[in-house]
């Protein structure tokens, strides 16, 4: 299993360091990596007793050594670059399957399979679903829009940000880069779904990637669904998320080896107390092994929230309505894999990609209207990933050996406002839920499957975005911290800047609340990175 075999100093902290980071996650680490390497002294304060924030991988059921990645599953959005830069030994393996969809027909069960690896499995599938041909091309002529827009957009990810009309501009090459700017950037995504799709189950398989996180439906005038979209498809030019082998435990252990060797000191169980930023320096005030510890530095780079930065400031926080998290997460080992009512698919075949249930378009409006107006939907839908059948791993090898698995499902439409008047009993009530929907589509209940602990409880964790909130401090338990937005300035005085300043002088955010944050990309670790030294230049 993975551990980190770094030493964290509790002493002999000095008084003073060109940068303070606030913060260890894997952000943190990229940020303290690139500044390390610049010769700056840097120093960075976590308040867990390990280093990784939500990208580390955890012994979640103690009975069993299996190592789950909690909050965070795979790796799309972490750029190429940064791992070459950072000389990162990391292994992010394709999954076979990319989605399974189960459905009846004709009083049949049956299942939408699309391969990662065999184009004519898709096709066929696709034909047995509609009937006919077209729909299968026309789902690739529609995310041929969203590779177009990775194509004029992703290098610029960990680059100064440009003006819309600037990055518009680039879009005026052709019709189809015009229509992507037009269907991506600029109206509902849900306008282009019903140009290209007509089939209600692609239209919501689609979909699902315009709602993960946040609450949001198909004609959102604000767009939140276009740039939670761009969000997931745009990563390394292709948007395919990948398994990071050894779980998220080894890209956290490999950033913290890279910092490390930068020469940026660590300290855990760090408990922030206060935070100055008027003066000529930054002055972070804490406890560590129960002694009062001051530190100054020049720079501050925040890898937490707004709202939590606003707290130690003791400064107004407003946030936007789109910010609320709308996520529940839940962790299941299992001691086998289920099996399916769709006699025609391999369990194999069909957990080792995205398994999507009551996710068909209408059904998501309705689920949307339900969470939108303080209901838990009658159907909830919800997507599950199986990390073991990829990469195993996570798994000691008498686990391997027996045919136990990890799932982890992601429940949509559970808005925070849900859960945070009565969050447990809300949280049970959503994990069974979940779970029947789940159970439509197999022969044998998901609980039958689940391993068992020593006093006999099953080895199932339910996270809400209320525990979210409360484990790691993200707004309402939004998992990108705020919206996600778009690869572009907000604002015109924005375009030239990397999107992590504050309106604090040489304090930045390079964490998920920075402009184009969210998940484990690292981007804002790097542009934080970079804003300090053309700060410092």
């Amino acid at each position: 299993m993975l551990t980190s075999n770094i030493e964290h100093p509790t002493s002999n902290l000095k008084s003073h360091y060109d940068v303070v980071i606030l913060g260890a996650g894997h952000n943190g680490l990229v940020a303290a990596t690139y500044l390390g390497r610049a010769g700056l002294s840097v120093l960075l304060l976590e308040k867990n007793d390990y280093i990784g924030g939500a990208t580390t991988s955890q012994k979640v059921f103690p009975d069993y050594d299996a190592r789950l990645s909690r909050y965070s599953y795979l790796v799309s959005l972490f750029p190429k670059k940064i791992i070459r830069e950072l000389g990162l030994n990391l292994e992010l393996r394709r999954r076979a399957t990319g989605s399974f969809t189960p459905y009846v027909k004709d009083g049949r069960h049956d299942g939408l399979l699309l391969s990662n690896v065999d184009d004519e499995t898709s096709e066929q599938s696709m034909f047995e679903l509609t009937g006919n041909r077209t729909e299968h091309e026309q789902m690739k002529r529609f995310y041929n829009l969203s590779r177009v827009f990775a194509e004029h957009s992703w290098d610029s990810m960990i680059e100064p940000l440009v003006a819309k009309e600037e990055f518009k501009r680039r879009f005026d090459l052709d019709d189809v880069s015009r229509e992507a700017w037009r269907s991506l950037a600029e109206e509902p995504l849900g306008y282009a779904i019903e140009r290209y799709l007509h089939d209600d189950v692609v239209r919501g398989l689609v979909f699902t990637d315009a709602k993960i996180g946040v609450l949001t439906y198909s004609n959102d005038r604000s767009l939140l669904q276009n740039r939670c979209f761009l969000y997931h498809l745009i990563g390394n030019k292709t948007g395919e998320w990948k398994v990071p082998v050894g779980g998220m435990g080894a890209v956290a252990r490999e950033l913290e080896e890279a910092a490390h060797k930068s020469g940026a000191e660590m300290v855990t169980n760090v408990r922030l107390l206060s935070l100055d930023v008027t003066g000529e320096t930054r002055t972070v005030e804490f406890d560590l092994d129960e002694k009062r510890q001051t530190v100054d530095a020049r720079f501050l780079l925040v890898n937490f929230g707004r709202n939590v930065l606003a707290k130690y400031l003791q400064s107004p926080y407003q946030p936007d309505d789109t910010d609320e998290g709308s996520v529940f997460k839940i962790n299941m080992l299992l001691r086998r894999l289920p099996k399916l009512k769709a006699k025609k698919y391999s369990a194999e075949e069909a957990w080792c990609g995205t398994f999507h249930s009551d996710e068909g378009y209408q059904q998501m409006n309705v689920s949307y209207d339900q969470a939108s107006k303080g209901r838990l939907p009658d159907k909830t839908p919800c997507e599950v990933y199986c990390h073991t059948l990829t990469d195993d791993s996570i798994l000691a090898p008498e686990l391997r050996e027996k045919g136990f698995h990890t799932m982890t499902l992601f429940g949509l439409d559970t808005p925070w406002r849900l859960f945070s008047r009565d969050n447990e009993t809300m949280r049970r009530e959503a994990e069974k839920k979940f779970l029947e929907s789940m159970n439509q589509w197999l022969e044998e209940p998901l609980e039958d499957c689940l391993a068992v602990a020593r006093d006999g409880s099953l080895c199932i964790e339910s996270k809400s975005p209320v525990d979210i909130e409360d484990a790691l401090g993200m707004y309402h338990g939004n998992i990108f911290q705020d919206a996600p937005t778009f690869p572009f300035a907000k604002a015109k005085e924005q375009a030239g800047t990397w999107g992590v300043e504050t309106e604090y002088e040489n304090v930045f955010l390079c964490g998920s609340s920075a402009q184009r944050g969210g998940a484990v990309s690292g981007i804002p670790g790097h542009n934080a990175a970079r804003a300090v030294l053309a700060t410092r230049s």
